[in-house]
């Protein structure tokens, strides 16, 4: 890049062949984005992916600077293994990637949860590997309060289960994908329903039941290192039934910037400690942290006059919607990284 020459960024998203011919900015979801990095003299256009056209995508990624991605780990019923090729091959020409493949395998996979269990936010967490784990150990870890099963890599509640024993031989099993109701089963009940996270070499990570859901969860977006704001959902997908016994409907999440006083404590504790243990425990160095990704929090027991939390989940290959505070530290964090990897 010359000193004169405008940084050159893609904003990859999915889509079919209508809609990359059609290649509309105004149209997407990231009309905003796309507007702030203009501002910013940015050259910036849409890279709408699907594996039927990949080759046309990794052509148009290798001319750019730098690439912002959002695609869940799995689109259309298809996974990401040939798009994340595509993202490695372009890294590796220099092309700066928003998540790069092996940073996502590292921290946004149910996996974090074991590696970070003994860390500030950790929480009871075990690797199950098979049914035939799952049912010599479930039973004796449910003596001891619900638990919530966890496939290693999804999104929107598919593949998390909430289980709890009500009687001898009965458990109460709800999945926390949208519509999903309770139901009780027996322990081959829970099998059946969870043999297929165990398929080709699949494993389930599970965690203990938090309590104090009923007091929502907290979402904290993060530009690197730098908290960039909250999103605050005071009922999620797995909120206990009302006292009438019918399911209490999720809520909207609601969004703040990073200086919102009710999660000051929290920010604290993300840019002073645990990011940076976060860090050294994943071997990721701060520069490949992702320039957006978000951590789902609940309350737990308060630690000395601060307030407790609990992770539940990292969030990187699709961080969206996020709180309009996030743009502007994005477009500048992007940017200086592109300008940086230039110069190398």
């Amino acid at each position: 890049m010359t000193t004169c020459e405008r940084p050159r960024l893609a904003i990859v998203y999915p889509g079919d062949r209508a809609a990359r011919d059609r290649s509309d900015p105004a149209q997407s979801r990231f009309g905003p984005l796309f507007e702030a990095f203009d501002r910013a003299g940015v050259a910036v256009e849409p890279a709408i992916y699907n594996d039927d056209f990949r080759e046309e995508v990794r052509e148009q990624l290798l001319r750019m600077h730098g690439v912002l991605v959002w695609h869940n780990p799995v689109e259309g019923g298809r996974d990401r293994r040939v798009l994340d090729a595509v993202l490695r091959d372009a890294a590796a020409q220099g092309v700066v990637v928003s998540a790069h493949p092996e940073t996502i395998l590292r921290m946004g996979t149910k996996d974090v949860l074991l590696s970070v269990r003994n860390l500030p936010f950790g929480s009871d967490v075990h690797r199950v590997d098979s049914l035939t784990q799952l049912a010599s150990q479930l039973p004796r870890r449910l003596a001891g309060g619900a638990r919530v099963l966890k496939q290693r890599r999804g999104q929107s509640g598919v593949g998390v289960w909430r289980i709890e024993q009500r009687q001898p031989g009965g458990y109460a099993l709800r999945h926390a994908q949208r519509g999903c109701k309770e139901e009780l089963v027996d322990l081959a009940g829970v099998g059946a329903r969870l043999a297929p996270y165990f398929d080709d070499g699949g494993y389930m990570i599970d965690q203990a039941w938090q309590p104090r859901m009923v007091e929502g969860m907290t979402r904290a977006y993060l530009v690197r290192d730098r908290v960039a704001g909250f999103g605050h959902q005071a009922v999620v997908a797995l909120h206990p039934a009302d006292d009438s016994g019918k399911d209490v409907p999720t809520s909207t999440r609601l969004y703040s910037g990073s200086d919102d006083p009710r999660f000051q404590g929290l920010r604290e504790q993300l840019e002073d400690k645990w990011v940076g243990l976060l860090c050294e425990q994943l071997q990721l160095e701060r520069d490949a942290l992702p320039l957006l990704w978000d951590a789902d929090f609940l309350l737990g027991e308060p630690s000395g006059e601060s307030e407790g939390h609990v992770l539940c989940e990292i969030n990187v290959s699709s961080v969206s919607p996020f709180p309009d505070s996030a743009i502007p530290m994005l477009v500048r964090a992007t940017t200086e990284a592109m300008v940086a990897a230039a110069e190398r």
